[in-house]
């Protein structure tokens, strides 16, 4: 038996290939999409060129393998393939079940989104950053008005001898200048506000610097050319602090206000980027499951249309264990069953053709014997009667008796050879070179008959004799050429097939003659059938069991007016499996 052999599955790869793909770019998507925003946002502006190019190239190629599956679908569902309404079906069900899923969470998402999106336009933040600002300012100018009075009510002269300081003052140190640097001589207070140089060397509030200032202001004494004092004030810790976290916020906020113009055009890159490609992916799966659901029902119904052009040799290869892997078994069975039947009947139907050939051949030898017969009396009676005028009649009547014993002969000779058993060859002949000898034998005698061996592969080794191999090729080329009556192409090819395990390779010789009257076809194989005027009926059955007994098949198929193609099938070399 044969597999059945079915269209390519196109781009379909392997369902739990896609599935695995899939998977994969929703954690990519997880992840891209997550880096994707925090850029965003810390920027406030739409991904530059490059950035998108690299977003959209996978949901391209995604939108290009759907475009190429479903222009496929098309072309079958036009074509009326085995199949095509079937997948549409299933197609349009899977996409009426997606759109059931997808447009509530799709609609509840976009209402979602403007309402945070107008919400967000309606926060004034410009404002509430300009108040806290002002605030901040308030409370330094306060904080510097109170260390103001601070240092015009109290002498740090002598704030040692005092033992403690104002309130609020968290540190008094001195410095003096010795060889042109400023080295700290006393400290008084909290080490956290110490310093390692003045912060200036001129009288009046020192510059803030952080974080050397940090939650300090400094005012510089002068107390002498070489001596000078630097008071620090304690702004408290959490000052600078607010401070920085509020300008951080200002800065948030600016973001966010740029990227107010642009969150539309952000959510439909969201959408194009992370969403279209899952969705696709979906298609491509959806595509890729009816193709799969429906295969073996395809595969049913392409061996059925083989079996009913009375090809018995189909199976069907299936590893489902479902209700379609039960039908596929059952009808494998049935057709061995169909096979085994068609060849019980062969049997019986060759059994009458012989009881039918025996009659025939008893009537093709008693045709020669009677002008046999009548010449050996015309012969007797001459030699009888008129001895010396036997010379008169005596050429003539050995000719018709010579000419009556070789057509006799050769008919005897063409049924032993279809009537005794067969050998088949243990050697190997090279098809091509058998093939050629033969076409060339019978190219330079019928110019008007043009050969075509191109699609004939070689180096094929076939079981069987050469002289065989050349019997049969050299009976199906001259009856293409009888059938084109001399002119026409005849076209020759080989195709590598298995059966049952087994390798073949199917010759076809194709003419372009009148072709085989239907009411003659099921006589072709037919002993002493012929619709020539001097044969013999005994070339196609000869071919048949030459080709029957190697172990090949013989048929054909044949159109009025158009012509007729003879297929057989031989074993080739055990070398030749890898091909």
């Amino acid at each position: 038996m044969k597999p059945v052999k079915t269209r390519p599955e196109y781009l379909i790869v392997n369902v739990r290939i896609l599935i695995l793909i899939y998977s994969l770019l929703c954690v990519l998507t997880v992840l891209f999409a997550r880096n994707f925003f925090i850029d965003t946002l810390q920027n406030g502006e739409v991904p530059d060129r490059l950035t998108l190019i690299v977003f959209f190239t996978i949901p391209a190629v995604l939108m290009i393998v759907l475009g190429i599956s479903v222009f496929q679908l098309i072309t079958d569902f036009l074509h009326r393939r085995p199949g095509s309404k079937f997948n549409a079906r299933l197609l349009v069900y899977f996409a009426v079940i997606v759109i059931f899923t997808i447009a509530p969470i799709t609609l509840m998402t976009s209402t979602a989104l403007n309402q945070i999106v107008r919400f967000w336009h309606s926060v004034d933040s410009n404002t509430a950053i300009r108040a806290a600002n002002s605030f901040v300012a308030e409370n330094y100018s306060l904080h510097l008005e109170r260390f103001e009075n601070i240092l015009r009510n109290n002498d740090f002269s002598n704030i040692a001898e005092q033992g403690r300081l104002p309130q609020n003052i968290a540190s008094v140190q001195v410095f003096r200048l010795t060889d042109g640097n400023w080295t700290g001589r006393s400290f008084t207070g909290d080490e956290n506000f110490s310093l390692q140089s003045p912060p200036s060397v001129e009288n009046g509030f020192a510059t803030r610097v952080l974080p050397r200032d940090q939650g300090a202001i400094r005012y510089v004494q002068r107390a002498s050319r070489n001596t000078l004092r630097v008071i620090s004030y304690n702004l408290g810790s959490e000052f600078d602090y607010g401070k920085a976290a509020l300008d951080n916020q200002a800065e948030r906020f600016e973001t966010v206000n740029q990227l107010r113009s642009n969150m539309r055009t952000l959510l439909i890159y969201y959408y194009a980027v992370f969403f279209l490609p899952t969705l696709l992916m979906t298609a491509i799966i959806a595509i890729s499951f009816t193709r799969r659901i429906s295969r073996p029902i395809v595969e049913l119904t392409e061996a059925t249309q083989i079996v009913a052009e009375g090809d018995f040799s189909i199976q069907i290869l299936s590893r489902r264990n479902d209700e379609l892997g039960i039908l596929v078994h059952s009808f494998n069975s049935m057709v061995q069953d169909l096979e085994k039947s068609r060849d019980a009947l062969v049997r019986s139907e060759k059994i009458s053709i012989w009881q039918n050939m025996a009659q025939q051949l008893a009537h093709e030898i008693k045709n020669p014997l009677t002008p046999i017969k009548l010449s050996a009396e015309r012969v007797l009676r001459r030699w009888q009667n008129a001895p010396e005028k036997i010379g008169e009649i005596i050429e003539s009547s050995m000719m018709a008796i010579i000419q009556e014993t070789e057509g006799l002969s050769t008919l005897l000779n063409e049924f032993r050879t279809l009537s005794k058993p067969m050998e088949p060859s243990n050697s190997f002949t090279d098809l091509r070179v058998s093939l050629e000898e033969v076409v060339n034998s019978y190219s330079s005698s019928y110019s008007k008959v043009k050969f075509n061996i191109d699609h004939v592969q070689n180096n094929i080794q076939l079981k069987i004799d050469k002289h065989r191999l050349s019997q049969i090729l050299a009976n199906l080329i001259i009856n293409a050429i009888d059938a084109m009556n001399g002119t026409g192409l005849i076209e020759l090819r080989t195709d590598l097939v298995k059966k049952r395990e087994v390798y073949y390779c199917r010759i076809s010789v194709k003419d372009s003659g009148k072709g085989i009257r239907a009411q003659e076809r099921h006589l072709v194989f037919t002993p002493y059938f012929t619709t020539k005027e001097s044969g013999t009926g005994l070339g196609l059955p000869i071919i048949e069991r030459i080709v029957t007994d190697h172990g090949g098949a013989i048929w054909f198929d044949s159109a009025e007016g158009i012509g007729s193609t003879f297929y057989i099938d031989l074993p080739v070399e055990k070398e030749m499996e890898v091909l």
